[in-house]
């Protein structure tokens, strides 16, 4: 038998921490889970672990050749689009088979009222019209483009308690990381009032709870579409990735 696959896994969610642990004891390949360190506390992977940046796709594609990397899948947040060009154009200059592992996108179902917009910018110039009390929960960097909207009031609700505060002129903070249960968050939007939500369709289970509640309220949801992704092999479940790499171990 020879040395093991290296393989890195391009992390930072539920799917990259279910990849590593589902290869996590495998003889035949060996991981390297990177995450972007933007969460002071990470759920733990087993595997290696690195934190930071690779600085940009040149960088990252000497630190493939570097470490012996053969296989990259990047399991990073669907909305995470520079980061995967990024891997994208590395893996192209290192020559090294790369597989985007991208949970599927959550659908409209009967009597959900979403309002697509492609981006945060369009989100905040939507919600005039739909009401004064909103729920955020798209991630401390998305905020600034609500800064604007001092007319309304926010509900932003955050993994860990941010190093400043949210840019907003009016709003409440709440701490939370998914899963979440839809009866608890039925009755965060009640506590609060609200009268719109704003997600980014992430997909997955994690955070599909709001778009259930705010259904079951009849709410109106402004749903940031996903920025395109690179041209790419894709699995949208843990079985056809491992099935991809199953394929390329020697």
């Amino acid at each position: 038998m020879g040395d093991p696959t290296k393989i890195l896994i391009l992390g930072g969610t539920a799917e990259a921490a279910g990849l590593a642990r589902a290869l996590f004891g495998d003889a035949r390949v060996t991981t390297i889970t990177s995450l972007a360190g933007r969460t002071r506390a990470p759920a733990a992977v087993p595997g290696a672990v690195r934190v930071g940046g690779f600085g940009g796709p040149e960088a990252l594609a000497d630190y493939l050749k570097r470490e012996g990397i053969d296989l990259v899948v990047d399991a990073t947040h669907p909305f995470a689009a520079r980061i995967s060009r990024n891997a994208a154009r590395a893996c192209n200059l290192a020559k090294v088979p790369r597989l985007l592992l991208a949970r599927p996108p959550w659908t409209p179902q009967a009597g959900d009222n979403w309002v697509p917009v492609p981006d945060t910018e369009a989100a905040a110039a939507a919600l005039a019209d739909l009401g004064r009390r909103v729920f955020l929960a798209i991630g401390r960097q998305e905020l600034a483009a609500f800064a604007g909207s001092a007319e309304l009031w926010f509900l932003v609700r955050l993994v860990e308690e941010p190093e400043t505060p949210p840019p907003l002129a009016d709003h409440h903070l709440v701490l939370g990381r998914g899963p979440f249960a839809v009866e608890k968050e039925i009755d965060l939007l009640r506590e609060h009032g609200i009268e719109v939500v704003v997600s980014k369709n992430s997909g997955g289970a994690g955070a599909a709870a709001k778009i259930a509640a705010a259904r079951a309220l009849k709410l109106p949801v402004v749903m940031i579409e996903r920025p395109p992704a690179p041209d790419s092999e894709t699995a949208e479940s843990m079985a056809a990735a491992r099935a991809w790499i199953d394929t390329r171990i020697s």
